[in-house]
């Protein structure tokens, strides 16, 4: 524990919702737990265990967490650029909101993908991908990255939505709701080319919108929303084109999750519900100092442990090759008997990597003016293409132009990372940044 955390603690206001800051870290933890334990690494290279294994597909009803954070995002978004509306009006403030609510996110993770570059380019130079090991790693080490891509996007897109939000109240939320139902109707009844992709902005920018409803105060009746979620979901999967598991599985010809689906948006109005209903319990146990105190030191480092943790479980196995040590089949009675010392293991090093790479998650010592509001949205629009390109194109074939398509695009990873960073610079320099002598 930090004695900045601590101070932090100790400085809470009171009327601080204390638990968004338990949920922005639960949901990050659990995605973390969730891809540890899907990995299932053998010789042969990386799979995953809920394919091995499809009875355990229905554990992502509760377990695939995503729309909880997105959905804490957008109370948080609607926070912040309601204070910098008030104090910058305009698009100048636009750009103040982007680049404050952006620069804790690319930070950290423009340096990950600087390092693991420099990474991949060494072990393809000495001709060390071409193992199943090796070559999966790099090609999984940045999938987790189509999140930060996403969310990017709801940064951006939260000016205008909370606008409709504050105007429209729950009918803003239907009519994403509808979207992405339409969405869902024209691919798989009407077999329209590359609709589904419209579900990346519906689905997860209607789960966003409720963020703003709980702003508000305007989830007043949160069994019903869980109930109806839950419901739907159900039926969708029973009854439709949906597949049971709520994560993407190799090989299925319909996934809930790349493009996200109306089912996947029924799971996350149910998980909303669900834990809308905790949070009067969860305020209580809050309000322990210490309790408190741990969420605060870990909203610290929840990003940078979020982007290392893969990096630490990658290491973890090849440190058991290294070492000659077995690598039994995945699902059997061996291999479970080894997941909770792997689990400890990635645990550690996961806590090594934050100690070395959380500084650049720390708020930066600087203050920013009003500055160019459609510089700062060119700027998102390019991050978040390049972040979410390099998330499928992955970090193996470097060398030789191997690339993903993003949406009908072909992108490369060079390309892709060119954007991420050529992005950064855009909404860096859309502020006109003074530095302020930070007191206490």
């Amino acid at each position: 524990m930090t004695a900045s955390a601590r101070e932090m603690a100790a400085a809470t206001p009171a009327g601080r919702d204390r638990y968004v800051d338990l949920l922005r870290v639960a949901s990050l933890a659990t995605v973390i737990a969730g891809h540890w334990l899907m990995a299932a690494v053998s010789g042969d290279g990386i799979g995953n265990l809920l394919a091995l294994v499809p009875p355990l597909q229905v554990l992502t009803w509760g377990l695939q967490v995503m729309p909880v954070f997105f959905f804490v995002g957008g109370f948080s978004h609607a926070l912040s650029y309601r204070s910098v509306r008030r104090g910058h009006p305009g698009p100048g403030g636009y750009a103040l909101f982007l680049r404050a609510r952006l620069r804790r996110l690319l930070r950290p993770t423009l340096v990950f993908v600087g390092v693991w570059t420099a990474a991949a380019l060494v072990v393809q130079l000495a001709g060390a991908d071409r193992g199943p090991l090796a070559g999966a790693a790099l090609r999984i080490v940045t999938q987790p990255l189509w999140f930060i891509g996403i969310y990017l996007a709801m940064v951006a897109f939260t000016p205008p939505l909370l606008r409709l939000h504050e105007r429209h109240g729950w009918a803003a939320f239907a009519a994403l709701l509808a979207a992405a139902g339409a969405v869902d109707v024209l691919r798989f009844a009407g077999g329209v080319p590359y609709v589904e992709f419209l579900n990346f902005a519906f689905v997860w920018l209607a789960v966003h919108q409720l963020g703003f409803l709980r702003a508000d105060g305007r989830i007043t009746r949160p069994g019903l929303l869980a109930a109806a979620g839950l419901t739907g979901a159900a039926l969708l999967v029973a009854y439709g084109p949906y597949p049971l598991s709520m994560v993407g599985m190799p090989g299925e010809k319909v996934s809930n999750m790349a493009p996200p689906t109306f089912a996947l948006l029924a799971h996350g109005m149910w998980l909303v519900g669900a834990v809308q209903l905790l949070a009067r319990p969860a305020g209580a146990w809050l309000a322990r100092p210490r309790v408190w105190r741990a969420v605060v030191a870990a909203n610290g480092i929840a990003m940078t442990a979020f982007l290392w943790h893969l990096t630490a479980m990658l290491a973890v196995y090849a440190a058991q090759l290294a070492l000659g040590l077995s690598l039994p089949a995945p699902a059997t009675a061996a291999w479970w008997a080894q997941v909770p010392l792997r689990l400890l293991a990635a645990a550690a090093l996961t806590g090594v990597l934050v100690a070395v790479f959380r500084r650049f998650e720390a708020p930066a010592a600087g203050a920013a003016a009003p500055g160019s509001g459609p510089g700062a949205a060119l700027g998102v629009t390019c991050c978040l293409l390049g972040i979410l390109g390099l998330s499928m194109t992955g970090l193996g074939g470097l060398l030789e132009g191997h690339s993903a398509t993003l949406v009908a695009l072909p992108l490369t990873a060079p390309a892709a990372i060119g954007m991420a960073l050529g992005g950064w610079l855009l909404v860096e320099r859309s502020a006109s940044v003074r530095r302020v002598r930070l007191r206490g």
